[in-house]
């Protein structure tokens, strides 16, 4: 019996690890709404994923011109998609509560900031404006809304 009840919460687990993926990337496609946004209102000069693409010049230049933007953008999803599969291995307890999301979402744009993007050496995220940075947490707090759902589950019954 005990072998069952393994396999099912591996399973329930797998799961949930999925539908976090699908939700990450899903919460990534709301912040491009939200990037466009702050972008065409000039609030933010260039995006984390354009400054990125420009890091890796001769990746993106095997891409046709016109579809370098679509490509970044689902590079982005798909790093969106990661960071949800992380979210869903948190422990159930810590996922479900209301403000773990946003945190979640917060300290993504966090650990960019202060390690991939110093890693990468890009000068920008270092250089950015106050107005800038606060778009980018807003829109981490919506990529973290999302990711969770912006609820709390009910508890299952059992």
């Amino acid at each position: 019996m005990t072998d069952d009840h393994d396999d099912e919460q591996a399973r329930g687990r797998s799961t949930e690890v999925v539908h976090a993926a699908a939700r990450g990337g899903v919460a990534a496609m709301a912040m491009t709404g939200m990037r466009t946004f702050t972008v065409d209102m000039g609030i933010v000069k260039q995006t984390p994923p354009q400054v990125m693409a420009k890091r890796a010049p001769g990746l993106i230049r095997r891409i046709p011109r016109k579809r370098r933007r679509g490509v970044i953008e689902a590079m982005h999803w798909g790093y969106g998609a990661v960071g949800g599969a992380g979210f869903g291995l948190l422990p159930d307890g810590l996922r479900r509560q209301p403000w773990a999301g946003p945190a979640y979402g917060l300290l993504v744009w966090v650990g960019f900031e202060a390690g991939i993007a110093p890693a990468l050496g890009l000068q920008g995220a270092t250089q950015t404006r106050a107005i800038e940075r606060a778009a980018l947490a807003v829109d981490h707090l919506l990529y973290g809304l999302v990711l969770s759902e912006g609820r709390v589950r009910p508890r299952e019954q059992g």
